[in-house]
């Protein structure tokens, strides 16, 4: 019998009590519904299999002491069918002990459903976009964005295991100043590589661009694309270069050298980003460009919605939304008093888009933002408020901490390639997917992450995914080991995983559909994470003391008293329906060992 299934008989004994009078003042709709009807696991395994705190929840309702409304519950309880025993302890928990053959069936439910054991649908019915990692297209994806990217594609998982439709968002920062900076940084380094600074082109990386070899690489690459296709950049740098307004020569090749180097390498970061993605084992559903934006209207048709709703203003010369009106602390222009558009005012027409595109429009708009982005929540909130939405509700807002990487026991802050940053491309070559996609979404993205990357390049128990990993592939072993014994499924008796041992690992199995439920209404991935760990613990143990294919005793151990003997015997040569029943447990801790590394991309290898 499951948590969920004992939740479902503790919600009908507390409405039959109630028919029955037992139930004080009790009432049907003063029972929580059978989500809120917590089934825990005692912490000493001698108080029992599962616990319950009904009576304490509802004994003021009932106008009762816990401990009297706890015996009729307890009473019913120890009637129904799997139940062992039941008994009523402290204030008034209820502690529930099952028959071997109740608590192990949990074994077959797994090995019926396989990887779907646990998955549900009650996140379905509805359309979350989750928009993640959506780093500018002027540089390689450093660590704070690889921490989204295994969070967010993990968080995805799990909500769609939930029953969610997911689609997930990357959107591109393709307008506005960064693009011009990243452009002028190429120019410069181009002309630098070519010589020429003596003709008067500026070499020096502006004090606002982007620096690092992946800048040199890229200006390398245009000049190739560009002399392919019969584009002489020399050439045109000279007839772009002339005098500005103040009489002062451009030095930057301002025009045309620009606009290529822009337009061929915007590009080749799309490619770079979308690579390293893939390479992660991410896959974007929607690739979304800022640009479209204002190249579609959609910009000044959202600022008009607003308009209409009467949230926008003039004032100095510039247009402004008025956010106090719906919680923010202050108003927020979005067209400023030159004619340009504001940075929010591309957030404004985004929201906007993705409620109301034609295709998956999101009926939840999640945006998976870096710590330098808690100041732009307020605004955010208010502009989801201004449209009529529910801020908290169709849109939520995830705040990622930072990520600091380790080795040595120091700080790692230089890239060979982006200069002074860790990259995705960095991370992965010194620890692998695996590993670091693990580490990264292992942790609460609330709070700040130390990735120690000689602990993740060891093989060792303290490497959490390692230890997770090895634990899949001992199971692994352990089934060829039967089959060269010649043990299969056929013949078990579930009723004969009766030894603590067995106990633990079957209480553990049965917990994981609760917890992937959880892990999707929190948000919550690196809940899987900690399970998989515990997980593994509780099969480790279990694998130390108990054997599925015998082995003969020597003989001290024969010497030794009776109960002893045989404890031993169970132990290390059991009986056939007793191996054969232990084969399915461990087949069932492969299962969601594999499905819960799965959740979170990472790989469940059949040997270490």
């Amino acid at each position: 019998m499951s948590p969920e299934a004992l939740s479902e008989l503790i919600s009908a004994i507390a409405h039959d009590l109630v028919a029955q009078g037992k139930a004080g003042d009790l009432t049907d709709d003063l029972i929580p519904s059978v989500d809120k009807l917590t089934v825990m696991r005692p912490k000493d395994r001698a108080h029992g299999d599962w616990a319950s705190n009904i009576a304490m929840q509802l004994a003021k309702k009932a106008g009762m002491k816990p401990r009297d409304l706890a015996e009729p519950f307890a009473a019913a309880l120890a009637e129904a069918e799997g139940v062992k025993s039941v008994e009523v302890a402290g204030p008034g928990f209820i502690n529930i002990t099952l028959d071997s053959a109740s608590a192990a069936a949990v074994v077959d439910k797994v090995l019926a459903e396989g990887a779907a054991f646990g998955r549900n649908g009650h996140l379905g019915g509805e359309t979350l976009n989750l928009e993640f990692v959506s780093a500018n297209p002027t540089g390689p994806i450093h660590i704070g964005g690889t921490r989204w990217a295994a969070v967010g594609d993990s968080m995805a998982r799990v909500l769609e295991a939930n029953g969610a439709t997911v689609v997930r968002e990357y959107y591109f920062n393709d307008h506005g100043e960064q693009i011009n900076r990243f452009a002028k940084s190429l120019v410069a380094a181009w002309a630098e590589a070519n010589n020429l600074g003596e003709a008067g082109y500026q070499t020096e990386t502006p004090c606002d661009g982007y620096k690092g070899a992946y800048i040199n690489e890229i200006a390398a690459r245009v000049q190739a694309e560009a002399e392919s296709d019969g584009v002489d950049l020399t050439a045109l740098a000279h007839q772009d270069q002339g005098l500005n307004d103040d009489g002062e020569p451009l030095g930057e090749a301002d025009t045309e050298v620009r606009e290529e180097f822009r337009k061929r390498a915007v590009p080749m970061m799309f490619d770079e980003i979308q690579k390293s993605m893939k390479d992660f084992r991410v896959n974007f559903d929607v690739w979304f460009h800022e640009n479209s934006l204002y190249a579609d209207g959609k910009v000044d048709a959202a600022i008009e919605e607003l308009k209409s709703r009467g949230d926008i203003f003039d004032k100095d010369g510039a247009t402004w939304f008025e956010s106090t009106k719906h919680g923010d602390d202050k108003d927020r222009v979005i067209i400023k008093s030159n004619g340009e558009f504001a940075y929010f005012a591309a957030d404004i027409a985004y929201y906007w888009d993705k409620r109301h595109r034609a295709e998956n429009p999101a009926d939840v708009a999640i945006y998976m933002l870096g710590a330098d982005h808690h100041g732009y929540i307020g605004r955010m909130m208010a502009m989801c408020a201004a449209f009529g939405d529910e801020p908290g509700k169709n849109m939520q807002i995830l705040i990622g901490q930072l990520v600091n990487v380790m080795k040595d026991g120091k700080p790692v802050r230089m890239s060979k390639r982006a200069g002074n940053v860790v990259t995705i491309d960095d991370l992965v070559e010194a620890v692998g997917v695996d590993a670091a996609r693990y580490s990264l979404a292992r942790t609460d993205y609330n709070t700040p992450v130390d990735i120690d990357l000689d602990l993740l390049a060891s093989h060792t128990n303290e490497n959490p995914v390692y230890y997770v990993q090895y634990a899949h592939a001992r199971a692994c072993n352990v089934d060829r080991n039967a089959a060269d014994a010649g043990i299969t499924h056929e013949g078990a008796d579930l009723a004969l995983l009766d030894t603590e041992a067995d106990g633990e690992v079957l209480a553990a199995l049965a917990q994981w559909p609760a917890l992937l439920s959880l892990a999707g209404d929190l948000r919550a991935p690196h809940r899987v994470a900690h399970y998989l760990e515990d997980l593994a613990a509780t099969y480790h143990k279990w694998y130390n003391v108990e054997r599925v294919v015998p082995m003969a005793l020597t003989d001290p151990e024969e010497r030794q008293d009776d109960a002893a003997r045989e404890a031993l015997r169970i132990a290390k040569n059991p009986e056939p329906a007793r191996a054969a029943a232990r084969l399915k447990l461990n087949d069932a801790v492969r299962i969601v060992i594999a499905a819960g590394l799965d959740l979170l991309g990472v790989e469940a290898p059949e040997r270490m």
